[in-house]
């Protein structure tokens, strides 16, 4: 059993055994956050959004239902590594085709299990996400001091958008979905209720989206903090002048800030597919699949062009806006639900009904 170090920027250090790729003499440095999804490992560790990330599972077996062909959010997974209690040897379900630490090494991403991980999560929960370095537990103290001093970036944007357009045909809507590290089940979603899609990159200029004669636009997931991308801002502004617009997760902070908001940064973020949101026009609760360390701020809001449509029943946080004027609405949310609820799946039928109106 080959062993691997975890060290937090507080000095902290836990030993435990590598279950993923062999770092050897090198090091991953990542900000450490905390999953609670009892299923889904597979979507989390391939989410475009954990870019630059350490992901704890705070449940305690990963990798028992193993990982298939069919479960990938992306092609290639961004994020610098996994901490987990237990790592299954093997998976058991009829859909598996390998088995997780065979996933881990393929893509070269760290992994370490053997850890209180659930001690781990209240320690980020008191002290809020930080950054980390998984290293070979011979890798020099002080070097690991020296990694985690380096600034994590924030480019992450750029580097998971795909990097020219891509063409889905359909019978349906022409949406063009703005790829700020979207997921793959938001593509299928569309595509699913027959939408003709076009994906471009995340800074595409209004002439080329409107080259391509949208009926629709819609804003994806991504990593890292909205304010690293101000100059897509204008360009929102222009599109939901022109057709109807809806935005999830990375999409609706940008919403917001394109129309007068204000984002900040949460102590630890919402990870996990059991969140409450209440709906404040139906009247009802619906449970969600989340994954944003930011969210938009209340009193913002209120100063804007913007309005709430839904809030987060366990902290009062933003999780729907619409604009005042235009079609445009935007969830904080993933109702793509993948893993997580499929509650919210509806959003995508109010998006395309927006469009027939």
């Amino acid at each position: 059993m080959k062993q691997l170090k975890l060290v937090l920027e507080t000095g902290e250090e836990y030993l435990g055994e590598s279950v993923g790729f062999d770092l050897e003499n090198i090091f991953s440095l990542g900000e450490l956050v905390f999953n609670t999804s009892m299923t889904g490992y597979q979507e989390i560790l391939s989410d475009p959004s954990y870019c630059d990330q350490m992901v704890v599972m705070t449940y305690p077996l990963i990798g028992n239902y193993g990982v298939n062909k069919d479960d990938f959010e992306s092609l290639t997974p961004s994020l610098k590594g996994m901490v987990m209690r237990e790592c299954a040897e093997e998976g058991s379900n009829w859909r598996n085709e390998y088995s997780l630490r065979e996933l881990l090494e393929r893509f070269k991403i760290p992994a370490i299990a053997g850890i209180d991980t659930r001690e781990l999560t209240k320690k980020i929960r008191d002290r809020g996400v930080m950054k980390a370095v998984l290293a070979p537990v011979n890798y020099p103290s002080h070097n690991i001091q020296l990694v985690l001093s380096r600034s994590l970036g924030t480019d992450q944007i750029s580097r998971v958008s795909t990097k020219s357009p891509i063409h889905f045909p359909g019978d349906g809507k022409r949406i063009v979905l703005m790829d700020f590290g979207y997921k793959k089940n938001i593509l299928r979603s569309l595509l699913t209720r027959n939408c003709d899609v076009v994906i471009v990159p995340w800074n595409a200029s209004l002439e080329t989206i409107q080259s391509y004669r949208p009926q629709g636009i819609l804003l994806s997931n991504g990593p890292g903090n909205p304010k690293d991308v101000p100059e897509v801002l204008p360009v929102i502004r222009d599109l939901q002048k022109k057709y109807p617009m809806f935005s999830i997760c990375m999409g609706h902070q940008l919403f917001a800030l394109a129309n007068g908001a204000d984002t900040e940064k949460l102590k630890f973020g919402h990870r996990g597919a059991n969140h409450p949101v209440k709906d404040l026009k139906l009247n009802k609760v619906f449970m969600s699949s989340q994954n944003h360390g930011y969210s938009v701020t209340n009193e913002s809001v209120e100063k804007s062009d913007l309005e709430v449509t839904q809030i987060n029943i366990n902290d009062k946080t933003i999780e729907g806006l619409k604009h005042k004027t235009f079609q445009a609405f935007s969830v904080q949310y993933h109702p793509e639900a993948s893993p997580g609820p499929e509650d919210t799946g509806w959003l995508f039928d109010e998006f395309l009904n927006s469009i027939r109106n």
